[in-house]
Formats: C-alpha cells, sequence, structure tokens
C-alpha cells in the first residue's frame, strides 16, 4: 500500500477540467511500480525525453503549418543543442543552459488566417518544454543519475495512427493529440508527486500549471482552425487515449499503460 502527501488544495480547480477530459485515472498499478526505487530511472530519463518530444512536436507543427520558410532554420538550431544531448550525447548541463529561448524572430504564413496563433503558442510551448527538459537533467545530475536514452512507449504512435490523412483535418487530429498527451502529463504528474521524495515532488507540483495550459492551448487552437463543432473527434480520441492507458503494456515508461505482471520465477 502507498502512502502519499495530499496536494495543496489550490491545485483542486486546475485540474478538474483535466479529470473531466480523461476517460480514466492512471492505473494504481502504474503509480505502484512508478514509486518503486529501482524505476526512478527510468522515471525521469523518460520524462526528460517526454520534454524533447513535447518541444518537436510542436516544433512540426509550425514549421509544417505556420511559418515562412526562411525562418524553418532558427526554430531547428533552437532545438538542435537539445536533440544533441538527448540522442549524439554530446553537450553537457552547463552548455544548455539558458537557450531555452529562440533567438531569432520566426515570420508566419501569409497564406493562412491562423498561422500567428499558432506560431504563438507553440513557440512557448517550445520554450517552456525545452526548459523542463533542462531541469530534469538537473535533477538528473543532483541524483546521480545517469543519462541514457530509452525506447519510446506505444502511446503516442498508438495516438498518431488515427490522425486523418486530409487537411485541415490531420491538423486538427494532431492538436487534440497534443491536448490529451499534456492532459495526460499533467494528471501523471499530480499523481505521482505525493509519492516522491521532496525535490522531485516539488519539480512535479511546479510543471502542473503549465502543462494544464498546454492542453487547453492545443484544445483552443483545434477548435479555432476546425471552424466547426469537434466535440465528436474529441470523444473518440478520448476512448483511444484511456484504451492506450487501461491496457497491459509490457514496457514501463511515463506514459505507459496498465504494467503486464511479470513471471514468477521458479526458484
Amino acid at each position: 500500500m502507498l502512502h502519499s502527501h495530499t496536494l495543496p488544495p489550490e491545485f483542486a480547480d486546475l485540474l478538474a477540467p483535466i479529470h473531466a477530459f480523461l476517460r480514466c485515472d492512471t492505473p494504481e498499478a502504474w503509480i505502484e511500480e512508478a514509486c518503486r526505487p529501482e524505476n526512478l530511472a527510468v522515471v525521469l530519463r523518460d520524462h526528460m525525453l517526454c520534454e524533447l518530444k513535447a518541444a518537436q512536436s510542436a516544433m512540426f507543427l509550425i514549421r509544417k503549418y505556420a511559418i515562412d520558410p526562411d525562418s524553418r532554420q532558427a526554430l531547428q538550431d533552437w532545438l538542435k543543442p537539445y536533440e544533441d544531448f538527448a540522442y549524439k550525447k554530446t553537450g553537457t548541463l552547463e552548455s544548455l543552459k539558458g537557450k531555452s529561448g529562440i533567438s531569432k524572430n520566426i515570420e508566419a504564413r501569409a497564406d493562412l488566417p491562423y498561422s500567428q496563433s499558432l506560431i504563438d503558442k507553440m513557440v512557448l510551448l517550445i520554450k517552456e518544454e525545452l526548459h523542463h527538459y533542462y531541469q530534469v537533467l538537473e535533477l538528473m545530475q543532483n541524483k546521480g543519475i545517469a543519462y541514457e536514452n530509452v525506447t519510446a512507449s506505444r502511446y503516442a504512435k498508438g495516438l498518431f495512427t488515427h490522425v486523418k490523412t486530409f487537411e485541415p483535418d490531420a491538423l486538427v487530429d494532431k492538436l487534440i493529440i497534443g491536448a490529451f498527451i499534456e492532459a495526460r502529463s499533467c494528471e501523471r504528474f499530480a499523481r505521482l508527486a505525493p509519492f516522491l521524495a521532496d525535490d522531485i515532488q516539488k519539480f512535479y507540483i511546479s510543471l502542473l500549471r503549465s502543462e494544464a495550459r498546454h492542453y487547453q492551448d492545443y484544445l483552443t487552437l483545434a477548435q479555432d482552425i476546425a471552424g466547426k463543432d469537434i466535440s465528436e473527434r474529441i470523444a473518440y480520441f478520448a476512448e483511444v487515449e484511456a484504451e492506450l492507458i487501461r491496457s497491459p503494456d509490457s514496457e514501463f515508461r511515463f506514459h505507459s499503460g496498465h504494467p503486464q505482471p511479470q513471471p514468477e520465477t521458479v526458484s
């Protein structure tokens, strides 16, 4: 049985829309697995990579749908130090310090009415995700946890396989998926934080407001760009997402599903 502290009461209003949006809670078995001391390194390493992937996904959206071609290189340069550290293990915590902001202005495409709104929300999201990436890495360093790459869970791929193939519906689907990923991250930070050491608990609680805002930004963009009621599509992805969370998952990751029971060893 897990024992925890209670989240500060002011977070109840923040989390209420998240819980209403998601079709299921994180299984208790996942929380128990995440709280095992031997899994802390996996949780933090995968969390760090999830922050990078969130930034990459937002970057992809504005590069594909919102910016002038001349601005694409500036965006690519912004992410490069973080990608190099994650995938090539080049760079250090110190070399990444203070690099979470973009150094050049980026220009919106003139032919799409939603370009500037997409840029404004996604650039802020990328900046925050890269800052969180740095914070996780800093936490890992303080705890003596070496960075190692970990394979991705089935979660994001399982959502993106349902994206429509024509526009603007494909973009709307991607934005809805972004909302679910951010909402689930927020729910998991809130569920997990009370069981963790004080420094990680404080960090995870500090992430709740930005994750909740990210989920709402994705939903707002999806609704504005669709220009029609998208409640049925949201409901569709809610079921897909819940099934990924509730169903057995052979690999433990930050967004993995119900932990699959391990076979007992015969002594």
